[in-house]
């Protein structure tokens, strides 16, 4: 079967663009403070995520105030605050069961904000969808299950292309798809974490790319436009705007290490 995965791996200028991120993660792995607190960074970084992707989802909200308080009160960071806490868990099962975790995921996003019988379901036709990074509208409900299909059939599959390249895919069909209606971003993002950790690239979670995504700010929206046009030059800009985040992310979370280090 065609390998459609490395294809996209080896259009021009992913290559390089993967290669910097992945240094920038192996520096940030061979740093020599997790040798004994790598736990601390993986908890910091995994506040740090959860606090950039409500952002990213449309809340308004301090790291600070999430560090003090058992109440954020906005359901996005809830939902937020309950995906980053059982992620370390769904790497495994990420791993042969892809959609099981993604609707589990949506449960956990979205236990606050809709109806008990839609959690972890995917959107019929007519159901409303938020656009908080204004794609514009999503695919129909059949196109959107039989990409999901194709989706999980390539995650469950085999490849040669790199770990960030089938997160960014994962991260960008996803938001495209929009395939619950709400607090599909904070699905995507997890979803490219998760195969970051499952792919072996951040085994431990020690590097947030929410937080990379956010720090690059409306770059993420544009490149997820260019990434839905499906043509080879917006797979690109996509994949070397993830790449750019989880190197971002590596380098935030090095500082997290020297802060340690610190005391």
């Amino acid at each position: 079967m065609t390998d459609a995965l490395a294809h996209v791996a080896n259009l021009p200028g992913v290559a390089d663009a993967v290669a910097d991120a992945r240094t920038a993660v192996d520096r940030l792995l061979g740093h020599r403070i997790l040798r004994r607190r790598s736990a601390d960074v993986s908890t910091e970084s995994a506040l740090r995520g959860a606090r950039a992707t409500a952002v990213l989802e449309g809340a308004a909200v301090d790291l600070e105030v999430l560090r003090t308080t058992d109440d954020p009160g906005d359901p996005i960071v809830h939902g937020a605050l309950r995906v980053s806490a059982e992620l370390g868990s769904l790497a495994e099962t990420w791993r042969h069961a892809p959609r099981q975790v993604l609707a589990r995921l949506h449960v956990l996003a979205a236990a606050d904000a809709v109806d008990a019988a839609d959690l972890g379901r995917p959107r019929p036709d007519g159901r409303p969808v938020e656009d908080v990074l204004e794609l514009g509208d999503p695919p129909p409900a059949a196109e959107v299950a039989a990409r999901l299909d194709a989706l999980s059939g390539l995650l469950t599959g085999t490849t040669k292309a790199p770990a960030l390249v089938v997160a960014a895919i994962v991260h960008g069909e996803l938001l495209t798809l929009r395939p619950f209606g709400w607090g599909d971003g904070i699905v995507a993002r997890a979803a490219q974490r998760l195969t970051l950790v499952a792919r072996g690239l951040d085994p431990k979670s020690l590097a947030a790319p929410e937080v990379g995504h956010l720090e690059l700010g409306a770059d993420y929206a544009d490149a997820l436009r260019a990434y839905a046009s499906g043509t080879p030059e917006g797979l690109t800009v996509w994949i070397r705007h993830c790449s750019a985040a989880v190197a971002a992310a590596a380098r935030d979370s090095q500082a997290i290490c020297e802060a340690l280090m610190r005391g």
